[in-house]
């Protein structure tokens, strides 16, 4: 045999050492890209996606984009324009204090949005107001149409394109800006507001010119599509707590020839006319009989006046949007089907309502534009929490995406498995809602499980991805497994279902949260000695009546919630909703105090054990913080471990990163020391202004 060359035995040894170095690269960089568990400052940095609007064409999509800011210490929101086959994503706007409410023109050439700037350097952070902007479909630099006295709040395009009408609260007179400025400004309370009216302005010359005045205000419109009339919600007051008061009006575009169409005592949305101008749609939480407090359906009206027809009575769902169809023979509709959101067709002469789409998910935003019969949803999923996608206005098809701004996060986190749980009511009545199990589940293991309710609480929870105010990919990190019920009062059962808390708030409420922990508990995922009770606005309200009414949770926060309902009744901004829990108000004569009083939290504060930390916006108006100083007080006087955290600045739902971080952090370390009997290390704040946002353009 002939000898083999030296050289070729080295090049064998080379090949294989370069093999072997190869193949530990390959694997150092398959690790590196395997899925990570999400961090609190991974989910407050993920963007928030809204308002999307589809081009009459059907060619391109707006929306806006919310990213964090650390610098600023908020989201800012920018506007963001794609095709609608996904490619050519570009963002549009880039102002230091954002942008939102983009609205395409009748010939898709120009997006109109909102916006607060300073027109000169000069100009005082103070005085500035939100203005309307027009700018090109090709980019370029946004021009200010508008220099109103006081700041817009909505927007419309008329059908011809030459003029926008938009919504503003009228000025303050100069006698009114005198004497804030010498300090001489005590107001009457529930009186210090401006009433909100209808204006139009030229797009070519920026002249505006006023539609409506008078002591009420405009509180929604919306154009006919052939511009001639106006279909709108006129209110005595803006404020929320009058909102029963309002009706639904029509009139022509001019202002004139105002017409009535409603005359009730329930908050009533969304008003359109019909394509023929015949016909006005309209959403109301009412049954056909206008008595308040059921899901909220879909009614017709003509525009001349006349009776009102429901046309989804008999539908179990609540209808959260609606819009006539290009021909106006039907009407498209989303719905709260329980734990997912669906898009509906209804005949709109009335019959059974189809559905256009299935899955395991809900709407961040829909939008359906009739000049291209397409509709544009935001679909919020376990892994995207709200990519956009178009559906034909008849369905027929799949959806097709448009976006990918959220497709890397399935890439680069670990997320947990959601999964649709039922179980009975104490009353035998089937309850359902959603489980989460942690990252590192497996099967045959208890774990701590935390128990997170829906505020509301006309509401409930649904497939999705969620975010920094339930941070279940971060509890699912940590090895808890999570349970949102959708307890009796939720949304999307059947009226019997949201009406059983007519009359008695805590009847069977509270009992389905702990039948479903009961269930968990039984099929061997619970551990019943690590449970922890969370929840926010009327999940809030359910922690602390859980709270009183069994110890068997180790610990708990409330955020929020209200513990006394006869002063909670006069200290909120709104009464509408909680007069019927308790059969009338606290303060008319014969009162059903002892109603209020039984189903308060702070009756039974003496039986609370549990550690609890309460949470609240020092400038909350829905759940004011006193609630939160009854209950907070009470228990420290009792002797059980609690804290009050305020959040200066901050309203009902909290909006600055670091007061969000906070909560995170603060439930999480009082979680791990009570639940757990373990040390938490607090997530900081990122040096970084702003983190690297990915986008992926669909045609790669």
């Amino acid at each position: 045999m002939m000898q083999r060359p030296v050289v070729s035995r080295l090049a064998r040894l080379m090949c294989a050492f370069a093999c072997v170095f190869l193949s530990a690269s390959a694997a150092r960089s398959v690790a590196a890209q395997s899925p990570r568990a999400m961090t609190l400052i991974d989910l407050l940095n993920v963007p928030q996606l809204s308002d999307p609007q589809l081009s009459p064409d059907g060619r391109s999509v707006a929306y806006v984009l919310a990213e964090a800011d650390w610098k600023a210490n908020r989201r800012i929101s920018h506007i963001w324009r794609a095709s609608a086959d996904g490619t050519g994503t570009v963002q549009m706007t880039n102002g230091k204090d954002g942008e939102r409410l983009p609205r395409w023109s009748p010939d898709g050439q120009t997006l109109a949005f909102l916006a607060r700037r300073a027109a000169r350097p000069d100009e005082k952070e103070d005085d500035l107001k939100t203005q309307i902007y027009l700018l090109r479909n090709e980019g370029g630099e946004a021009r200010a149409l508008t220099t109103h006295a006081a700041s817009i709040s909505d927007l419309e395009w008329a059908p011809d394109g030459r003029t926008i009408y938009f919504v503003a609260e009228d000025p303050r007179s100069d006698a009114e800006k005198k004497r804030q400025a010498a300090r001489d400004d005590v107001y009457a309370f529930d009186e210090n507001f401006k009433q909100r009216h209808l204006w139009k302005v030229q797009v070519d010359t920026g002249r505006a010119e006023r539609v409506t005045s008078g002591d009420s205000s405009i509180l929604e419109f919306a154009l006919s599509r052939d511009g001639k009339r106006i279909a709108f919600r006129r209110g005595p007051t803006p404020l929320f707590g009058e909102s029963d008061q309002a009706e639904v009006w029509v009139m022509d575009a001019s202002g004139e020839n105002a017409t009535q169409l409603t005359a009730n005592s329930v908050p009533e949305a969304n008003a359109l006319l019909s394509p023929d101008g015949t016909q006005v749609l309209f959403l109301a939480q009412a049954n056909e009989r206008f008595e308040t407090y059921h899901n909220r359906k879909v009614f017709v009206v003509p525009a001349s006046g006349g009776t009102v027809r429901v046309l989804t009575a008999t539908l179990p769902y609540e209808v959260e949007r609606a819009a006539w169809s290009a021909d106006g023979k039907s009407i498209y509709f989303t719905a709260n089907t329980g734990v997912e959101d669906q898009l509906f067709r209804l005949p709109a002469s009335g019959g059974k309502a189809e559905a256009l789409t299935r899955g395991q998910h809900s709407f961040n935003g829909w939008a359906y534009e009739p000049s291209a019969d397409r509709h544009l949803l935001a679909l919020d999923q376990p892994d995207n929490p709200g990519d956009l996608w178009t559906l034909p206005g008849a369905g027929g098809a799949s959806p097709a995406r448009v976006t990918r701004v959220f497709e890397h996060l399935a890439r680069e986190f670990q997320l947990p498995r959601q999964e649709r749980v039922e179980w009975k009511g104490a009353d035998g009545v089937r309850v359902e809602g959603l489980l989460f199990y942690p990252l590192d589940y497996r099967q045959g293991e208890r774990y701590p499980l935390v128990v997170q309710t829906h505020g509301g609480p006309q509401a409930s929870d649904k497939y999705g991805f969620g975010g920094w105010s339930d941070y279940v990919q971060v509890l699912a990190a940590m090895g808890y497994a999570v349970l949102q019920p959708n307890y009796r009062g939720s949304t999307g059962y059947g009226d019997a279902f949201l009406r059983d808390m007519v009359g008695s708030y805590f009847k069977n409420s509270h009992l389905d949260v702990i039948a479903g922990v009961d269930h968990l508990v039984k099929i061997g995922i619970a551990d019943p000695d690590r449970l922890v009770k969370m929840g926010w606005s009327g999940g809030g309200h359910m922690t602390n009546k859980v709270i009183t009414f069994t110890d068997r949770f180790k610990a708990a926060s409330s955020g929020a919630g209200a513990s006394n309902w006869v002063s909670m009744y006069g200290q909120s901004d709104v009464r509408t909703y909680r007069t019927p829990w308790f059969g009338g108000t606290p303060w008319q004569a014969n009162a059903p105090i002892d109603v209020y009083w039984e189903h308060s939290p702070l009756k039974y504060a003496a039986n609370v054990k549990t550690p609890t930390i309460f949470l609240v916006g020092e400038r909350d108006v829905r759940v004011p913080m006193p609630q939160s100083v009854e209950m907070h007080r009470a228990l420290k006087s009792n002797g059980v471990p609690t804290k009050l955290w305020v959040a200066p600045r901050e309203p009902h739902g909290w909006q600055e990163l670091r007061h969000e971080l906070f909560k995170m952090n603060v439930e999480l370390d009082w979680f791990e020391k009570h639940a757990r009997g373990r040390s938490y290390t607090w997530e900081q704040a990122p040096e970084s202004d702003r983190p690297e946002l990915k986008i992926t353009d669909g045609a790669h």
